[in-house]
């Protein structure tokens, strides 16, 4: 009875315009979490390094970066997105829903990342570094010559696995009226369709978007994994 009852809805559901919904909400989900991912590694890589810079006039810097990611990453996700949404009516921004969740998007994003980044960087053996010291390597030499290379197959994995959570997180900026995925899922539902159709919809939606992310992550994985652990051949 209910089998027959979603299969007699599925053509009703899956208009032409509802379907334009849909799309123009996972095109805006896809938006958020691939700005939020790009800004977050841009940003949290140049967080990760001012953190691990031992320059004495950075130190302000320093403090500055620890300040924000301690901070960002205790807050939930929901409250920093209110807060700037409220907090730039209080200042007189008038930014839109959609590009105050791009900004808390960016921000929370970068602070998860720098995180991973620095412990990725922190985990190279300090014996490596002494040796670009050695040899007289300058602090860039040593960090793209020695450093990045052993340290992208720590980094990379726990950074698409946040990826791909980052993605179901943007589902919370439907609380400030954003029309992504879950917003379009809940006027959907309240235009009376069956809510196990309509969240049937979005899962699917949700999954096409993270199941790339993922797999690419894994497909980058082993090749870095593989060419940080090939040995060349011996000459016969």
């Amino acid at each position: 009875m209910m089998l027959s009852f979603l299969l007699a809805e599925i053509p009703r559901l899956f208009t032409t315009y509802n379907i334009i919904l849909l799309l123009k909400a996972a095109l805006t989900t896809l938006a958020l979490s691939a700005v939020g991912c790009v800004v977050g590694l841009v940003f949290g890589f140049a967080l990760s390094l001012a953190r691990l810079s031992q320059r004495a006039t950075l130190w302000p810097l320093r403090a500055l970066s620890l300040l924000y990611v301690e901070i960002i990453r205790r807050v939930p996700f929901l409250i920093t997105l209110m807060a700037f949404f409220f907090g730039s009516q209080v200042l007189g921004f008038s930014f839109s829903p959609l590009v105050t969740a791009f900004i808390a998007t960016s921000v929370i994003s970068t602070a998860f990342v720098a995180e991973i980044v620095r412990a990725g960087l922190q985990a190279v053996k300090p014996s490596q570094l002494e040796a670009a010291a050695a040899m007289n390597f300058s602090f860039w030499q040593s960090f793209w010559q020695v450093r990045l290379p052993q340290a992208w197959p720590l980094i990379l994995p726990p950074v698409f696995g946040y990826f791909v959570l980052f993605i179901k997180d943007t589902a919370l900026a439907s609380q400030a009226g954003v029309l992504e995925l879950t917003q379009a899922g809940k006027i959907l539902n309240t235009k009376g369709f069956s809510a196990s159709l309509v969240y049937g919809a979005i899962l699917l939606l949700y999954f096409v978007i993270s199941y790339p992310l993922a797999r690419f992550g894994a497909y980058l994985e082993r090749r870095l994994g593989a060419a940080r652990h090939s040995r060349p051949r011996r000459a016969v």
